[in-house]
């Protein structure tokens, strides 16, 4: 698992850097909002796109099993 290296950005977590062409997986706060997923993406694993990690796709949401209040997202190049 990729972490954003400071403590205040734990909320977001990195557990899949490819899940897909155009896809990752990250474990996140709950309460987390996309901005703040988008910049921890663009910032720790650069998509390679001009555009970068632009989409955060709520339409699956799966509770975190290791750490309550926490859930795992996809996010889109």
């Amino acid at each position: 698992m990729i972490a954003w290296n400071n403590e205040a950005n734990h909320r977001v977590q990195i557990t899949r850097p490819w899940a897909g062409l155009c896809h990752m997986q990250v474990c996140v706060a709950a309460d987390a909002t996309d901005e703040e997923i988008l910049e921890v993406c663009n910032a720790v694993n650069p998509s390679g796109t001009s555009r970068g990690w632009e989409t955060v796709d709520r339409g699956d949401v799966v509770p975190c099993a290791n750490e309550p209040g926490r859930i795992h997202l996809i996010v889109e190049c």
